[in-house]
């Protein structure tokens, strides 16, 4: 029964990540050209609603094909690297001081989401970078 979820479960992960990253690359282009609309509530409880979603999926994925982080070592660094992105996150939204601060955080972000992007497609802690 669980295996028949996976799939769909897969999908709603990736099709999550999709959408996730795509909002928070356009608030932060919105944050640097000194837009008001990226801070405002309803965008912010839209990125809360689709990070809480893309979560859910990636731990019923967890579940369903019984992964531990400790003992796979793409999925812990896949989670550490989650924990960096999201500071990089809130700096390039709010909290970096300057400008160029916050265009770094967007860059480093960027950077670090590709990276997750492609352990999770590769299962393996090199990613892209194990091709």
């Amino acid at each position: 029964m669980t295996m028949d979820l996976y799939p769909w479960l897969l999908l709603i992960h990736r099709s999550c990540v999709a959408l996730s990253l795509s909002l928070f690359v356009l608030r932060a282009i919105g944050v640097l050209c000194g837009q008001a609309w990226p801070m405002r509530a309803s965008w912010r409880w839209l990125s809360v609603g689709i990070d809480t979603l893309l979560l859910s999926a990636g731990a019923s994925l967890w579940y369903v094909l019984a992964l531990n982080p400790l003992h796979q070592s793409w999925l812990g660094t896949k989670l550490m690297l989650l924990v960096l992105y999201i500071g990089l996150g809130s700096l390039a939204l709010k909290r970096a001081p300057s400008l160029r601060s916050k265009s770094l955080a967007l860059g480093a972000a960027a950077a670090i989401a590709a990276i997750m992007v492609g352990i999770g497609w590769t299962r393996h802690p090199l990613g892209w970078f194990a091709l």
